[in-house]
């Protein structure tokens, strides 16, 4: 599994997470919800090794990464997709997911980078039918799944999801949320989710926390936190 333990991150004085407990299982999808400040991008940057831990501890089956620069947690099977899609514009769609493998497969063929784009654009036929198409030039929620396919192209063991419903239209957020669960039921990958969006990140959540100002103040399974109406109101903003 993947667990943080009294997790804490600190940006020059102020402090944006204090002392986190979080964990997810294997095969799973683990909710990170709350509204914006609550500490949320900074947990899931501190998992990827984006952000320092400032104390506390990350741990991968028991194994100690906090140390871990960010290229060596990718190396273990950590892929996270960063809010605000982030991608080369000018590039197409192939040439983003070849500059994603790259990364960790430069010592790998072409015919093997063609096998991992065929396999993960089963996920996303929208982009299978646009190989050629500047990034820039694809609606947001085609510029969504192409985030989540070049974190997809190396298999990873753990995704990391930062707000992937961020300014997307409802149909296309609907749409994005079965793509996810369907990645954690049929691909086995184990999924952490930061979300805003809450009945749709309940849906496909197995076990969910709640940040607010950078505490974790309610956990259960999501099926229990979805019939709490009071969730939203309370700690979410809503």
């Amino acid at each position: 599994m993947l667990e943080c333990a009294g997790l804490v991150v600190r940006y020059g004085p102020i402090e944006a997470l204090h002392g986190c407990d979080i964990r997810a299982e294997t095969g799973t999808i683990t909710a990170i919800l709350g509204a914006n400040g609550a500490g949320k991008s900074s947990l899931m940057k501190a998992i990827a090794g984006l952000a320092p831990a400032a104390a506390g501890r990350i741990t991968i089956d028991g194994a100690d990464i906090s140390a871990l620069p960010a290229h060596r947690r990718a190396q273990i099977g950590i892929s996270m997709a960063l809010e605000g899609r982030r991608l080369f514009h000018r590039m197409t769609v192939d040439e983003n997911l070849k500059v994603a493998w790259d990364f960790r497969h430069r010592d790998q063929t072409v015919d093997d980078f063609r096998r991992s784009r065929e396999r993960v654009l089963e996920w996303f036929p929208m982009l299978a039918a646009r190989p050629n198409t500047p990034a820039g030039l694809l609606s947001g929620g085609q510029q969504q799944m192409l985030i989540l396919s070049a974190a997809l192209i190396h298999a990873p063991r753990y995704l990391l999801l930062d707000e992937p419903s961020l300014g997307l239209a409802p149909a296309i957020v609907q749409q994005i949320f079965a793509v996810i669960s369907s990645i954690c039921r049929d691909g086995g990958t184990t999924i952490v989710l930061s979300e805003q969006v809450v009945a749709q990140a309940l849906s496909v959540s197995h076990r969910v926390y709640v940040l607010k100002r950078g505490e974790v103040v309610r956990e259960g399974l999501a099926a229990e936190l979805a019939r709490d109406t009071s969730l939203s109101a309370a700690y979410l903003g809503g």
